[in-house]
């Protein structure tokens, strides 16, 4: 082919025999990973205290506790606003805690990206890193 190099056959060899490398790690050791991230849950507590929200692995809301105190001031929007705060809180330390576990196999941008949905970012980090390979 015109203008390929020797270097850059070797290059992409290097490339795919990395990437098979990493899928052997990946079929070995992702089973144990998965059933460990499934189990993730974090617990997230607003500012004031009055409530506390639980959330598994992919940030569904698992348990919410709402201390009677709220009661005391009834503002419903106050109230939704904090709930809703908190449980995104929570759900982005879940996020963080399934990243860091998968880290040693997968890398933490890659692994952002697929678990936020971004096929598109999955596709062009894989595209950048055979780039810089070559």
């Amino acid at each position: 082919m015109e203008g390929i190099s020797s270097g850059d056959g070797a290059d992409m060899r290097a490339y795919a025999e990395e990437l098979r490398a990493t899928f052997v790690r990946l079929q070995e050791e992702a089973p144990a990973m998965h059933k460990k991230a499934r189990a993730v849950q974090v617990t997230e507590k607003s500012g004031d205290g009055l409530i506390a929200a639980t959330v598994g692995a992919r940030g569904d809301l698992i348990r919410l506790d709402i201390d009677p105190r709220v009661y005391r001031r009834p503002d419903s929007r106050e109230l939704a606003d904090s709930i809703t705060e908190t449980v995104q809180r929570a759900a982005a330390k879940a996020q963080e805690q399934v990243i860091e576990m998968f880290a040693p196999l997968i890398p933490s941008e890659h692994m952002k990206a697929h678990l936020e949905g971004d096929l598109d970012g999955v596709l062009e980090r894989m595209a950048e890193q055979m780039l810089r390979k070559r």
